[in-house]
């Protein structure tokens, strides 16, 4: 049976009117909104990242991968606290010839390889502050259990048969390759040698008889599921090149190898002489961590997420969800899809030597502003471009200037010397825009401002939806910019609390800022948890007074009682974020280089 699996890799002002953001905030120009809370879906949510290969070190494209599915699943917690604890898990992929040939070159049994590199996966996710509720290893007791059990359910559904396998198969790539995508390239002797035609890595001719699966039964099945959920895929790009694979031939899948060929792998049941295809063995890592074969597993499948780079689309899109009708369970929730990180223009590459180290990464940036760089700058959509000078900009001047700064100015003792929460004047600040009165200070761009705060849970929420995290960083960081703007605009530094004129209005200036803070802190917490909870303990918000559903912005805009009207501010802990640029300055002049 000739086995042609092709894997590809893709490209890549009018007067405001404020949202009702489900509580008792700023919600008095419009009414039946939703909340940022109400479309949440009440049942358990379950993220994945992929679990990856341990042939290599982890660098920044892995990393990327699990900071998204933690900051999608720590999000999901505050949006949705009710439903119950989301889970997230990954792990290492530790089978397959890859592994085989690459414990062989250093030198390594198999099993030592794997705990070596399988342990800096770990440590690199607990770093990253990586939120897993579960660390999966394809080499332990329960994960060989659900494989075989898997199988075996495959193989009473008559899914399963022995046929011939011939065609190219490429170890770097773990995937089965068809003529059309192998050409031949010059080797170190400058003899023609086969590769893949998009990786570019060797491949070799392979004839031998395996177990293969039936995938050819299921391309109807999969058009249906897909055309049916037009976002269980997304972004969309990739939701539509999907469906574009499945018009072309879907041929049956080739799901074992001779075990004198590949040792280090599952046995399939029953029969020693063959060993499970790598990936098969892989995907049902999503179904290890909920318990599989169990029946606990059922409460938390099919509401699972998996969080991919684009080049594992097809394994994700067309083979699991394959594998998974044929087994009798639905296809996930959904798959969410990202394109990669390149160095300086460049692919990264270990002969290029420029694989970028993430822990050296989150040494030198802090573990919240190298979290924050890459959720702010990566585009699911295409590949996007790492360089030092570019994390030090975006740091210094999102979060050490903005977002520090602004929070540095309105708790400064000079001009908060009661540091408390300060009273809002409503009559300097009415509900309507255009009141005149002789106590009234708030000018157009302050309504601008605070219906653009009112705004940004529900744009927040629509972005992470949307699996646009960066877009959701850059509202925050818009809102953090006007409300800097509110600030120098009018200048609390001049006034003074001895003066009965100046008074309300510097109270009213200083607690629209703090409540400014108050939403930026919250809505920060997926991504800079450290950082966030810093800023909110600095407002003295306690810990249960920071999700979504709680977050009631503004509320003495309305005439509504403020909780933290009068509450003393929480110890000043230092800058919230210090400047890169300052930090690296020092470090050069103490060290002379």
């Amino acid at each position: 049976m000739l086995q042609t699996s092709v894997l590809r890799a893709l490209g890549r002002q009018g007067s405001p009117r404020l949202p009702l953001l489900g509580g008792r905030g700023a919600r008095c120009f419009v009414s039946g909104a939703p909340s940022v809370c109400e479309d949440a879906a009440h049942a358990r949510a379950y993220f994945t990242t992929p679990i990856f290969y341990v042939n290599a070190a982890p660098h920044i494209g892995h990393l990327y991968s699990a900071l998204l599915a933690d900051a999608l699943c720590r999000f999901r917690g505050l949006r949705a606290p009710g439903a119950g604890a989301p889970r997230l898990s990954t792990g290492t992929d530790e089978h397959g010839l890859k592994i085989q040939q690459a414990a062989a070159a250093a030198g390594l049994a198999p099993h030592a390889l794997c705990d070596r590199v399988s342990a800096q996966f770990r440590r690199l996710f607990q770093d990253a502050g990586v939120a897993a509720t579960d660390f999966v290893r394809t080499t332990e007791e329960r994960h060989r259990a659900a494989v075989q059990h898997f199988w075996g359910v495959l193989a009473a559904r008559g899914l399963l048969y022995k046929g011939l396998y011939e065609g190219w198969y490429c170890a770097s790539d773990e995937c089965f390759l068809p003529d059309a995508k192998v050409t031949r390239q010059p080797g170190p002797a400058g003899e023609l040698c086969p590769v893949s035609l998009e990786s570019g890595h060797p491949v070799s001719w392979t004839k031998e008889e395996n177990y293969i699966f039936r995938l050819s039964q299921f391309r109807e099945p999969l058009r249906r599921w897909l055309r049916s959920s037009p976002r269980a895929i997304v972004p969309e790009p990739f939701h539509h090149a999907v469906l574009q694979w499945l018009e072309e031939e879907l041929p049956d899948l080739s799901v074992s190898r001779r075990s004198s060929h590949l040792h280090w792998g599952i046995p399939v049941p029953g029969d020693d002489s063959q060993t499970i295809y790598v990936w098969v063995d892989a995907l049902v890592n999503y179904l290890t961590v909920i318990g599989y074969p169990k029946a606990e597993f059922r409460s938390w499948w099919p509401a699972a997420s998996h969080i991919i780079g684009k080049d594992i689309l097809k394994f994700h899109a067309i083979y699991w969800p394959a594998l998974l009708l044929g087994a009798g369970l639905s296809p996930p929730h959904r798959i969410y899809v990202h394109s990669h990180w390149t160095v300086c223009g460049q692919k990264m590459s270990k002969s290029l030597g420029n694989v970028v180290d993430p822990t050296a990464c989150l040494d030198r940036y802090t573990v919240d502003g190298f979290r924050y760089f890459l959720l702010r700058q990566g585009v699911p959509n295409w590949d996007c471009d790492y360089y030092d000078e570019k994390v030090v900009k975006l740091l210094d001047s999102e979060l050490a200037d903005a977002l520090g700064g602004l929070l540095n100015r309105c708790t400064a003792s000079r001009i908060n010397p009661s540091g408390t929460y300060p009273a809002f004047c409503t009559a300097c600040f009415p509900s309507e825009p255009g009141l005149q009165g002789p106590s009234v200070r708030a000018q157009a761009e302050d309504y601008a401002l605070v219906s653009a705060v009112a705004a940004l849970p529900k744009q927040v929420a629509e972005n992470y939806d949307n699996f646009q995290i960066y877009k959701a960083l850059e509202a925050v960081s818009s809102c953090v910019r006007q409300t800097n703007g509110f600030v120098q605009r009018h200048a609390p530094w001049k006034l003074s609390w001895e003066s009965p004129v100046d008074a309300p209005w510097l109270g009213t200036v200083l607690h629209v800022a703090l409540e400014c803070l108050r939403v930026f802190g919250t809505l920060l917490q997926p991504v800079t948890p450290n950082l966030a909870d810093k800023l909110l303990s600095r407002l003295g918000i306690s810990a249960a007074e920071r999700g979504l559903g709680e977050l009631h912005f503004l509320p003495r805009f309305c005439g509504h009682q403020c909780p933290f009207e009068g509450r003393r501010l929480g110890p000043d802990t230092g800058l919230l974020f210090p400047r890169l640029d300052q930090s690296r300055a020092r470090m050069v002049k103490a060290h002379g280089t």
